[in-house]
């Protein structure tokens, strides 16, 4: 039987704009451990700064609000104290595919057990608007008045050629769909990215919620997730329809599976340290 998703509900104010799509990303997320039946106590939301980062504010579990693109290393160690714990990541475009970037790229490579939800709006949200790694090629932004000059970060073919063993799209007004992708990210044993795109309704006029309904679909149910060439191709469709969904989904060893002394026993939280331990590990140094 699924929890009350009430369960996960913090009393307090919330500073996102009426209308953000990151309303919908709490709400799935919270209907979503309800309906696996994690407690609070059994999850982390890690993040690092931005709107979206505020995330684990406004979730009852535990939570950890860190440096601006450092989300990714304190949740890498809680998961390695702790494998039991049920580690989120909850951070924006530009804190995880800017500032956060070589986190990402590593622990990816790493295949670290963890569940990444980037909240994609293309833009710099907190910091009024500014485009972001993701803002397409020539987009107006409050900072780059005639227009962006980079070319956009595709994080789906990122991801894909880094090794990630899950990597998925949705978008935030696809509540049911946005759901099952997270349902299956949280029981991935691995890394799954989970790239959301969303509205900004403040900064970003171009991309809206009608924006994103128009140019999106859904892919086929019968994709083959262990095909890596399709799920590139796939990923690289934007100007003709965005897709949604899981592109690719296969299972190696984590990097728990790799270390003896953390995948045998208890997580390190629980195992029993002496003095003599301390002594024995100081001893190294002498």
């Amino acid at each position: 039987m699924a929890l009350d998703i009430k369960t996960y509900d913090m009393i307090g104010d919330n500073a996102w704009c009426p209308g953000c799509g990151n309303f919908d990303i709490l709400a799935v997320l919270k209907q979503t451990l309800a309906d696996l039946e994690l407690a609070p106590h059994e999850v982390l939301m890690v993040s690092g700064i931005g709107q979206a980062a505020k995330t684990p504010h406004y979730i009852n579990a535990n939570g950890f609000n860190g440096l601006h693109g450092r989300a990714v290393p304190p949740a890498v160690g809680a998961k390695l104290a702790n494998k039991d714990l049920q580690v989120i990541i909850s951070t924006g475009d530009g804190d995880t595919y800017g500032e956060g970037g070589n986190h990402l790229l590593h622990n990816i490579r790493r295949n670290v057990d963890l569940v990444h939800i980037v909240h994609d709006n293309q833009v710099y949200g907190l910091t009024k608007g500014q485009g972001s790694p993701t803002t397409s090629l020539g987009q107006i932004t409050s900072m780059q008045l005639d227009g962006v000059k980079v070319n956009p970060l595709n994080p789906v073919s990122m991801a894909l050629g880094l090794g990630c063993t899950f990597v998925a799209r949705s978008f935030s007004g696809a509540r049911e769909h946005l759901s099952g992708v997270l349902k299956e990210a949280i029981k991935h044993p691995g890394y799954a990215l989970v790239d959301v795109l969303q509205n900004c309704v403040s900064f970003n006029k171009v991309n809206t919620y009608k924006w994103y309904q128009d140019h999106t679909y859904f892919i086929d149910p019968d994709h083959d997730r262990t095909d890596l060439q399709k799920a590139f191709k796939l990923a690289q469709e934007w100007e003709q329809g965005i897709p949604l969904g899981i592109f690719y989904k296969v299972e190696r060893p984590t990097l728990i599976d790799r270390i003896p002394w953390l995948k045998e026993g208890k997580p390190l939280i629980d195992r029993a340290w002496t003095p003599q331990d301390a002594k024995r590990f100081l001893a190294d140094f002498q």
